[in-house]
């Protein structure tokens, strides 16, 4: 489920908008879709959350930073940062059977959520990227390969990834990739997840 790439939305850099991203994105063969809005107010994000998860049948739909959002359209999870409510508060009111990802900066805390119970860990940002302002200092490949060594659930690499790049994130260990804006600020979606998707099958 946790493999290839990772479909996150950008309403902020999207071209056709968040719900015919993802249409394009399930069309290309993406497993797990994201929902990540920071423009928008609660109402809002609602109503388009509940359109997502109507059209990510069959696939993973997991909302960023929101329980709230998650629970009130039975999404199949969160992923959460440092800044959110703390895994175990966030496990108790969401269940032992929706998946939640924590974002993580280096081999201690990726060690903690594993322990946890964490269903993946989201190493950002691996490059300099422009698309999330409070990313934080680039971590590097060099991280992916300390964390697999010694964590056996999936990382999802995400920030400043592009074609150049992503071979060497996918060999560092990562499980899947996320790189937005090469894709979502393209013409064809579809095709750029492609692009993607194939590089998973040749390692």
């Amino acid at each position: 489920m946790l493999e290839g790439y990772y479909f996150i939305t950008d309403s902020s850099l999207s071209r056709a908008g968040n719900l015919s991203d993802v249409r394009k994105a399930i069309a290309s063969g993406v497993k797990v879709v994201q929902y990540r809005e920071k423009n928008a107010g609660t109402k809002q994000m609602y109503e388009e959350a509940r359109k997502l998860k109507s059209i990510c049948r069959g696939v993973t739909f997991l909302i960023n930073d929101r329980l709230d959002l998650a629970l009130a359209v039975g999404a199949d999870g969160v992923h959460l940062g440092r800044e959110d409510l703390p895994y175990k508060t966030a496990r108790k009111l969401l269940g032992k059977n929706k998946i939640i990802g924590l974002t993580v900066h280096s081999l201690r805390e990726a060690k903690q959520a594993e322990m946890q119970g964490a269903d993946y860990v989201g190493i950002s940002p691996v490059f300099a990227t422009g698309t999330k302002t409070d990313a934080g200092r680039p971590v590097g490949v060099r991280l992916i390969r300390e964390i697999r060594k010694h964590v056996s659930i999936p990382i999802i690499a995400i920030g400043g990834i592009n074609l150049a790049n992503a071979k060497e994130v996918i060999a560092a260990g990562a499980s899947g990739i996320c790189a937005i804006s090469a894709v979502v600020t393209k013409p064809d979606i579809k095709k750029e997840i492609k692009k993607f998707q194939a590089l998973f099958c040749r390692r």
